[in-house]
């Protein structure tokens, strides 16, 4: 069985309410049961977790690591184009990774279409609102 953490960063909590023409409609609430429910179904484990906290994020990779967690997929807000320290832990945890985004930040602020962890990362999901995250399970789950 194949475990996947998804880690969810700042202001993701806010998702439903937080402008919601940028980030859709959907709750953080609903996309973590959508994804639990699609693990699930193909014989996956899935947690799933989210901060406003960089070092709580960086604190869940490391125990990642030593839970033997299979894969990531990630979400890190704003600490997309600012976090040094993050890309760091999904570096030293050496666990496979997909980094997702709600919107399409390469058609959003200049700042935003710099990520510290696209390089490391086994691929990038943007623009596809919540489907990207379902996207990113199955692409996961297929893997051997």
């Amino acid at each position: 069985m194949k475990t996947v953490l998804v880690l969810h960063g700042p202001n993701l909590n806010l998702l439903g309410s937080r402008e919601p023409d940028i980030y859709g409609k959907t709750t953080l609430e609903d996309i973590d049961a959508g994804l639990a429910a699609m693990a699930k179904a193909r014989g996956g484990s899935l947690v799933c977790f989210q901060s406003n906290w960089e070092g709580a994020l960086i604190d869940r990779i490391h125990t990642a690591k030593t839970e033997k967690v299979d894969y990531i997929i990630i979400n890190p807000g704003g600490l997309t184009h600012t976090s040094i320290s993050l890309r760091d832990a999904l570096a030293a945890a050496a666990i496979p990774f997909i980094e997702v985004h709600l919107s399409n930040v390469y058609a959003r602020e200049e700042f935003r279409a710099h990520s510290y962890l696209s390089p490391i990362a086994m691929g990038v999901i943007s623009g596809l609102g919540a489907q990207g995250y379902q996207l990113a399970l199955d692409a996961l789950l297929k893997k051997a």
